[in-house]
């Protein structure tokens, strides 16, 4: 992160958080600021149009090497985001991050676990850890 520890980050949002320190307000804040990140990609496609998307069933085939898969598979995304989708998707992510730390604070959990242990997760299961 830059410079930026997100244990320093996670401690900033600590400072930051007044209005919103209970466990209920967090989580519905969390909530509506994923939905807002969901807004501004879709904003992307339906008012900027700087990426579109074309989606259909994935040409998977049981008998690709997985390299052949990952070439294979699609992200559905044409195109690239602007700058001007760039920074409102980016300022939506922010706020979203600024809510999952607050929720790492009021849980007491520390945000650089969290990360190392979903990071242990995949490098354990591999391919199989979201299937």
């Amino acid at each position: 992160m830059s410079g930026l520890t997100l244990k320093q980050f996670q401690e900033q949002v600590s400072d930051l958080l007044l209005r919103h320190r209970s466990l209920l307000d967090v989580l519905s804040k969390s909530q509506q600021s994923s939905a807002s990140v969901n807004r501004s990609v879709i904003k992307s496609v339906t008012e900027c149009g700087c990426i579109s998307l074309q989606a259909n069933k994935q040409p998977y085939q049981d008998e690709l090497t997985l390299e052949e898969a990952k070439e294979l598979i699609q992200t559905h995304i044409n195109g690239n985001l602007c700058e001007n989708c760039v920074d409102a998707i980016t300022v939506q992510l922010g706020k979203h991050l600024f809510y999952l730390s607050s929720l790492c604070n009021l849980l007491d959990l520390d945000l650089d676990d969290v990360i190392a242990k979903e990071s242990q997760k995949c490098s354990t299961l591999g391919l199989f850890n979201l299937s």
